[in-house]
């Protein structure tokens, strides 16, 4: 049966080898055209504003288009869906360490009142509970009948 399972894997193996002869020929790699050459970036001429995210631009300034932060014929880099209003905003609050320092100081809080409530937390009822009569049987004391034998014990 193992030899049956072992002449099944074979083929298997050998098609699972990696083979040394590269992908792509010679006559595939793409060289650079003259057209490359005059635009290394491929858009076309286009002259692209450096790169602003709108956020930090001035919001009360007198724009032509207030909520894109924008004036009319003013060129678009080719990165605005990144760039613009409409991307995610940049969180500049407070730097990473103040920010380290905030959540040190909060974790130490709820640690420190942890430990200030842990030696007044009941983990028992304030009174025990009494029973009359006790539960000496119950809980198999004298005067109870044992499962086992005097001898076994």
């Amino acid at each position: 049966m193992l030899s049956q399972k072992l002449t099944r894997v074979q083929p298997l193996l050998r098609s699972l080898r990696v083979t040394t002869t590269p992908l792509t020929s010679r006559v595939q790699v793409r060289c650079l055209s003259q057209a490359d050459a005059e635009d290394p970036n491929m858009n076309g001429g286009y002259i692209n504003p450096p790169a602003e995210k709108r956020q930090f631009r001035d919001p009360y300034a007198d724009w032509w288009d207030k909520q894109e932060r924008r004036n009319y014929g003013e060129p678009v880099h080719e990165d605005n869906d990144i760039l613009g209003m409409f991307s995610p905003e940049e969180y500049t609050h407070f730097k990473p360490g103040k920010g380290a320092l905030l959540l040190g100081t909060f974790v130490a809080t709820v640690l420190g009142l942890c430990a200030a409530v842990y030696p007044y937390y009941p983990d028992k009822p304030s009174a025990p509970r009494a029973f009359p009569g006790g539960l000496d049987i119950e809980l198999g004391g004298e005067g109870t009948l044992h499962a086992t034998s005097e001898e076994e014990r």
